[in-house]
């Protein structure tokens, strides 16, 4: 964002004044600590620093969508099977009402769910639902039901806990983007730009390993709500590992090692096991 100062010497020397402590007051009124998900059966419960509203960041999330998805369009490689598309969005289907545990806004979300012809075992989230998965995760990895629900409630996860708003937030108070510049100058809300740094968090830029223990915990149980066993995320990581061939894909490029992720999903699965029954049982 570039500021002009027209050619007042005087209001640009006031501006050069007053600007940085104008940026650092509003850095603090403009931090919020917010609880994004209710704990659910897992009890995720930590607070989140946000200097970026929800709105502005689902805004950008769309664009860069659209790019995405754009993209894959014009090289032949969106939503290429059919079946495999149906497949993959039934079970978003059941999983999405799931949200509601965690935040009931949620349902409220334009979701949408794609299928990416590429040999990469990736799947992935953008804020506001905006859902993608490669066809080498579900092909190279041949995929249960059950598997597939335990990547997209990971993914689901991430958007649910605002966790791209959130390390967006970080990347602001880093300094990249002086987003709140607009309303020092008593300009109202920027329209900030974020489209760029909400492909990069997608695709370059690492979730932290609390960001994927978040995940994986609430992603177990939106699993077991939608009545998929959530064991099943215990028997996914194992394929990846053994595919990777020591070196973890994408999707598990920062998640924890194997021993300490096989205990905690163990643990979080067993807990949410009766989640899955209870579900199961009304089928």
């Amino acid at each position: 964002m570039t500021l002009s100062t027209g050619t007042d010497p005087g209001r640009s020397t006031i501006m050069r004044a007053i600007l940085p402590a104008a940026l650092a007051a509003l850095s603090l009124a403009a931090c919020q600590s917010v609880p994004t998900t209710a704990p659910g059966e897992v009890g995720v419960s930590r607070q989140q620093t946000m200097l970026v509203s929800s709105g502005t960041v689902n805004r950008s999330a769309e664009k860069a969508y659209r790019k995405v998805i754009g993209e894959a369009q014009q090289k032949g490689q969106l939503n290429r099977d059919a079946a495999q598309v149906a497949r993959v969005r039934g079970i978003a289907a059941r999983l999405i009402p799931q949200s509601r545990v965690f935040r009931p806004d949620a349902l409220g979300w334009n979701w949408e769910v794609n299928v990416i012809t590429s040999k990469d075992v990736n799947a992935w989230c953008m804020p506001g639902g905006k859902i993608a998965f490669y066809t080498g995760l579900i092909e190279r990895l041949q995929a249960t039901d059950e598997e597939i629900a335990a990547v997209m409630g990971h993914e689901m996860a991430h958007a649910l806990r605002e966790h791209g708003r959130e390390r967006a937030s970080q990347a602001v108070a880093q300094g990249i983007g002086l987003v709140v510049v607009g309303t020092a100058l008593g300009m109202g809300e920027p329209a900030m730009e974020l489209t760029q740094l909400v492909l990069d968090l997608t695709f370059n830029l690492p979730n932290s390993r609390t960001d994927e223990i978040e995940a994986d915990r609430i992603g177990v149980e939106l699993a077991a709500r939608g009545g998929y066993d959530p064991r099943a995320a215990i028997t996914l990581w194992e394929k990846m590992q053994n595919a990777a061939k020591g070196q973890p894909p994408q999707f598990l490029s920062t998640h924890p090692s194997h021993g300490t992720r096989i205990a905690d999903l163990r643990l979080y699965a067993a807990k949410v096991l009766p989640l899955y029954e209870a579900t199961r049982a009304k089928r």
